[in-house]
């Protein structure tokens, strides 16, 4: 059995260093001088998820020793900051995969999660007995809205529209800027972590039609809290770019956001009626089942087993 994601060491970032199998496991070379290598070993056993960053290189032995224990190994940014391809080890179940596929692929379920994902972000909400997705993007627009307000007053920098122009970067206001920074920081936090549980980040309950929307509507969940007092926060700031992604990798610490992550999104993806009450408890699969086979009718089948007999 191996460790649940909640419990283990969640996630550990290396950047400038040669990962290598020996003897006794898998560790970072840390080159300290031109003479002198330091060596520090990585307890992958009780590791989910290993982020590579810029400079790093890794020998196959370290990978095949990774993907034996489950570890995923996700290549990144600079800090983390974003998610640029992943490699997930065989032994990762799929069971919250199962879980996203079948809230996606059902409307009413599709729709529940999108309604609970709108309360998990606005907790005073009263919406309607019966609402509808068409309500739940007009209220959100008008509590975003709302919210730029807020803030926009408090920094006494006047009214405030979100503008996204890749095409017109550097012609954006200081706290647009920041935003967008800020943002892919988040983004690339939120993949790392959903790689890291099996799901895909493609099938998205909000946003759809890209291969992040999944990405997009988890991240949603944390913004007024990180991205967006950050960004106006910075409004008279020379750099915000380079400000906002620094600050915002401080203010990590702090949020201790990746667990927060894992947790809302196994709540999410769990049926309304069968939701954790301990929220130090999520409810996650803690066996690693063999493969199965599938029948559309009896469920999972056990695999090795000769059907030829019961097939005449």
């Amino acid at each position: 059995m191996l460790p649940r994601v909640a419990d283990s060491l969640s996630f550990l970032y290396l950047d400038m260093v040669r990962v290598v199998q020996d003897d006794t496991g898998v560790c970072a070379q840390i080159q300290i001088d031109a003479q002198r290598t330091d060596l520090v070993y990585i307890p992958t056993a009780a590791l989910s998820c290993l982020l590579l960053g810029p400079g790093v290189s890794i020998t196959t032995p370290a990978l095949n020793t990774l993907a034996r224990h489950g570890t995923s190994v996700i290549s990144v940014g600079s800090g983390g900051v974003r998610a640029y391809a992943g490699i997930l080890p065989d032994s990762l179940t799929t069971h919250w995969l199962e879980q996203q596929v079948t809230c996606w692929s059902d409307s009413e379920r599709r729709l529940d999660v999108a309604v609970r994902m709108y309360r998990m972000r606005f907790q005073d909400a009263d919406l309607p007995e019966a609402v509808t997705l068409d309500q739940l993007r007009g209220l959100e627009g008008q509590r975003m809205k709302a919210l730029y307000k807020i803030l926009a007053q408090q920094h006494g920098i006047g009214r405030f529209r979100r503008n996204y122009h890749p095409d017109q970067w550097e012609s954006q206001d200081p706290v647009n800027l920041a935003l967008s920074a800020a943002s892919a920081c988040l983004y690339g936090i939120v993949h790392a972590a959903l790689l890291a549980l099996g799901l895909s980040p493609a099938l998205g309950f909000v946003h759809t039609g890209k291969q992040h929307s999944f990405v997009y509507d988890i991240a949603d969940l944390y913004k007024a809290e990180t991205t967006l007092p950050l960004a106006f926060a910075l409004h008279n700031s020379d750099n915000p770019e380079q400000e906002a992604r620094r600050r915002f990798r401080e203010d990590l610490r702090l949020l201790k956001l990746l667990p927060r992550i894992v947790r809302d999104v196994q709540s999410l993806l769990t049926p309304s009626s069968t939701d954790a009450t301990d929220e130090d408890e999520p409810q996650e699969k803690r066996d690693v089942q063999l493969v199965h086979l599938w029948d559309p009718k009896a469920g999972a089948l056990p695999a090795g087993v000769n059907y030829a007999a019961r097939g005449e």
